[in-house]
């Protein structure tokens, strides 16, 4: 058996393993228009909604760390409080957190994770405990998991890959890091001089990344040809 190009992988989880959460926010903000009945359409609420949820994300690292859910609470406030005034966040944002908890697997991930023969380790930005239901549900299995609210950090801070690497105890630079984000999983990992992998799904959501990969795959199932 030949050596593996790599020592570790690790895997980002919502949109890479799993189906991304477009459905749910789209769902979310149908609920919010007609209960509010705003003067605007669900997508136009969804672009607004995560304009604002980005550019706090960015702002919550390290000691500014905010939880996912605060986040998604907070940013949709700041999005809708100048059309609606005071109103509870929580029973729109549930809405997302569910999805978190149990959220489709893309069909090639199962196949594609067995496949590997190196120490795999998922990298999220999420909250603990909806990562590990949604871990649990499909019986996945990693020999680490490391969420933003364990390393206090979102991707793309580097921070959250370095506490990974030290997980694992490997080099950054004997690591490939495979995700469907440009802007998260792409320029993060390549802060640390991780080699990337951007998975390009053709149905892929928009990025706002401008990074460029070392490597781009349309599957799942050609990641374990990169790896060995």
């Amino acid at each position: 058996m030949t050596a593996s190009h790599f020592d570790a992988v690790f895997i980002d989880f919502y949109g890479t393993i799993s189906a991304g959460d477009r459905e749910a926010v789209a769902a979310a903000c149908r609920r919010v228009v007609v209960a509010f009945g705003l003067n605007l359409s669900p997508g136009e609420l969804a672009v607004r909604w995560g304009e604002k949820f980005f550019a706090l994300v960015d702002r919550s690292n390290h000691e500014s760390f905010r939880m996912l859910y605060e986040c998604e609470c907070e940013s949709l406030v700041e999005t809708l409080s100048p059309l609606v005034g005071d109103f509870d966040p929580v029973p729109f944002v549930e809405e997302l957190e569910r999805y978190w908890r149990k959220p489709p697997l893309h069909g090639d991930a199962m196949a594609a994770l067995k496949q590997l023969k190196v120490p795999v380790c998922c990298v999220s930005n999420a909250d603990a405990q909806p990562l590990s239901d949604a871990i649990a549900v499909h019986e996945l299995r990693f020999d680490a998991v490391v969420c933003s609210q364990a390393a206090r950090c979102y991707k793309p801070e580097p921070a959250i890959f370095r506490h990974a690497a030290q997980m694992l105890g490997v080099d950054p630079a004997r690591v490939l890091h495979v995700g469907d984000s440009l802007h998260s999983d792409v320029a993060g990992a390549a802060k640390l001089g991780i080699t990337t992998a951007w998975l390009c799904r053709p149905e892929r959501i928009h990025d706002i990344g401008t990074c460029r990969p070392h490597h781009t795959i349309a599957s799942l199932a050609e990641l374990p040809r990169l790896v060995d």
